[in-house]
């Protein structure tokens, strides 16, 4: 490590637990401006475009536990399983990427077969809004 100890490990921690909490205004505020987000269900950019992809999943949300974050000063990966109404232990990973204390990109992975099987594809749903 670089003298940051961890940095982005830390910020990584801070934005999954924030949006595992529902507190999207909190998460997105840890996202550089130019944020790009990789997800199986597309590509995501800029903070206003990473609102769309996680504002949906992220308030359905009945419960959330972050299982791991481990990282270093530039990425992290952050383990976390999540119930919703529809589907539950929905697990997913964000890898993350961080400069200067923001982060720059996010690539999402999580199946999305569970959840389009249980008809809650809530990200889907608010896309075609």
């Amino acid at each position: 490590m670089t003298g940051t100890n961890g940095l982005a490990q830390k910020v990584a921690e801070d934005f999954v637990r924030a949006w595992t909490s529902k507190d999207v205004d909190k998460a997105l505020s840890l996202l550089a401006d130019d944020v790009v987000c990789e997800a199986p269900n597309g590509a995501f950019e800029g903070v206003e475009g990473y609102r769309r992809f996680l504002e949906p999943f992220a308030l359905s949300l009945t419960s959330a536990a972050v299982i791991d974050v481990l990282g270093d000063d530039t990425h992290a990966a952050a383990v976390y399983t999540t119930d919703t109404p529809f589907l539950k232990d929905f697990r997913g990973i964000d890898y993350i990427t961080v400069e200067n204390g923001k982060i720059t990109r996010v690539i999402s992975v999580f199946d999305r077969l569970p959840m389009h099987l249980a008809g809650g594809d809530v990200q889907k749903k608010a896309a075609s809004r």
